[in-house]
């Protein structure tokens, strides 16, 4: 439970951006035992924060945009002529990448860094990271890249938002895969921790699935330590298939131990378990065999929300907006005309974007300190509207701390770092139509607006969001009722206050 008191004194804490290199505590971690993900949080906080990954890809929360473009690759066939290094960091089987393999279908250029896998045990032939539906295949490879028009290298671009784009593939056991095979052959040089080796280089694109069309797509973190939500996912549908044979080779032959411990450490059952959604929603490219699934909200309807939140009558967005503030709720009847584009109104152009989103049409109580008593002219969601301002998550983490220092209150920093870090990412992503606004970022956005308008709002949604979850109920008792708007069922909650709070996961040297 936090205190009035603390969240008081976290939130004036948003944000602060400057350029940072990367920091790491350097502290062991495993996926189990005693240093296992349970307790990761404790030296990573953002391990314990918002928009983690993995998470399971169930039906209810993709959205189809159709405008989502077919991945496009340059220079993923590699000459043989290039070396590559092999290595095993005790995580996992990293393979280097050169940077003049990029991704172009991005809003950035996004080049490879590394390539690594995931992968189960040979008594548990599954090992996957991400799921769909709650089925988990037999392993997942991520390919790295980092926002090379922004960042020279992947060390300054891990902890920004946006700094990192992930290609993840799914991988499971059917017909011998000699694209793999270019490297899996090698792996027994590679037995121990830190051994490293040189492969020759090959058409990399052969280990993706031949379908580049069809992928997930959503707004999520690294999945190791230190697990900043600095990852823009892309999971490809079709997996790709490698042998039983190969697969035990990779799930038999490697340690997490060095060559030197007495003891040695098997290297397998490499994955973290699935994360909370953190109301975020995915984007798919694909419609087939989705039945029922909705389509992506326009984000020009979006940015009409935001501006009614912050400048525009709240009481009126209380009797009839609810649910274009939480989507999870039906709309009511002939409400919804006043939120349809016009023809004329036509989707904003950049220049429009900055008149609409000057600093003189939002209020001027609503800043946060950027230091302790200083005002500073820039709200906290500015940063949401400016593709060049980016978080760094290390600044960050670094100024809760000191402030939780301040306090004697370190012993919340998880607990801190997401209430600080939350509602900007809920909110960029919200914009970016891959998350649901959540209450916790509405109640943020009207607090410099008119006290009784804003309780009148406030008022509104939790009453909203308490019949929501009294229909969950009722259909969970009674499952052959259809879902409204494809929404999954939920418990009823002792009281409403847990119902409006999304609260992170119970409790990484980062390889995503």
């Amino acid at each position: 439970m936090r205190s009035q008191h603390f969240s008081t004194m976290t939130i004036p804490l948003i944000f602060i951006f400057i350029v940072c290199p990367l920091a790491s505590t350097g502290a062991k971690w495993t996926y189990n035992g005693p240093d296992g993900e349970h307790d990761w949080s404790s030296n990573y906080p953002f391990c314990g924060g918002a928009f983690q990954s993995p998470i399971d890809f169930q039906t209810q929360l993709l959205r189809y945009d159709p405008n989502l473009p077919p991945i496009q690759l340059q220079n993923y066939n590699l000459s043989t002529n290039e070396q590559l290094t092999l290595g095993n960091n005790g995580h996992s089987v990293q393979l280097s990448l050169p940077s003049h393999m990029h991704i172009s279908s991005l809003p950035h250029r996004y080049s490879a860094a590394q390539l690594h896998f995931h992968w189960g045990s040979s008594s548990l032939l599954t090992g996957s990271e991400h799921t769909v539906n709650g089925k988990r295949f037999a392993g997942e490879m991520h390919i790295v890249h980092f926002n090379s028009d922004k960042y020279p290298n992947i060390s300054m671009a891990v902890d920004k938002h946006n700094g990192l784009a992930v290609l993840g593939v799914f991988i499971e056991i059917g017909d011998f895969n000699p694209a793999f095979d270019k490297f899996f052959k090698y792996i027994n040089g590679i037995k121990y921790r830190d051994q490293k080796i040189q492969v020759p280089a090959f058409n990399i694109r052969a280990l993706l699935p031949a379908r580049l069309d069809e992928y997930y797509r959503y707004d999520g973190s690294l999945t190791t330590p230190p697990c900043f939500p600095s990852v823009l996912w892309t999971v490809f549908r079709k997996p790709v298939t490698i042998s039983r044979k190969q697969f035990l080779g990779l799930a038999t032959a490697l340690y997490a131990s060095y060559a030197q411990d007495s003891a040695t450490v098997p290297l397998h059952g490499n994955y973290r378990k699935p994360q909370l959604t953190d109301n975020r929603v995915v984007l798919v490219s694909f419609k087939d065999g989705l039945h029922g699934i909705l389509s992506a909200a326009s984000s020009f309807q979006r940015k009409q929300v935001i501006q009614k939140l912050l400048v525009g009558d709240l009481a009126d967005l209380a009797d009839e907006g609810l649910y274009q503030l939480l989507p999870k709720l039906s709309p009511q009847p002939g409400v919804d005309k006043k939120w349809k584009k016009t023809k004329n109104q036509g989707q904003w152009s950049q220049a429009s974007q900055k008149q609409q989103w000057s600093f003189n049409d939002v209020p001027s109580n609503t800043g946060y300190s950027n230091s302790v008593g200083k005002k500073t002219s820039t709200p906290w969601y500015m940063g949401a509207f400016d593709a060049n301002k980016e978080m760094c998550f290390v600044s960050l983490e670094e100024n809760v701390v000191h402030h939780l220092e301040r306090y004697h209150a370190k012993g919340l920093m998880v607990e801190a770092l997401r209430e600080v870090v939350f509602p900007e990412l809920n909110l960029r992503s919200y914009l970016q139509c891959r998350s649901d606004l959540d209450f916790q970022t509405i109640k943020q956005l009207i607090q410099g607006r008119s006290r009784d308008e804003a309780a009148e709002l406030e008022h509104s949604l939790t009453k909203a969001m308490l019949r929501q979850i009294r229909r969950q109920i009722k259909r969970h008792r009674n499952p052959n009722m259809k879902t409204t708007m494809g929404h999954p069922q939920a418990t009823f909650p002792k009281d409403y206050n847990s119902a409006l709070t999304y609260h992170g996961p119970q409790r990484v040297e980062w390889e995503d």
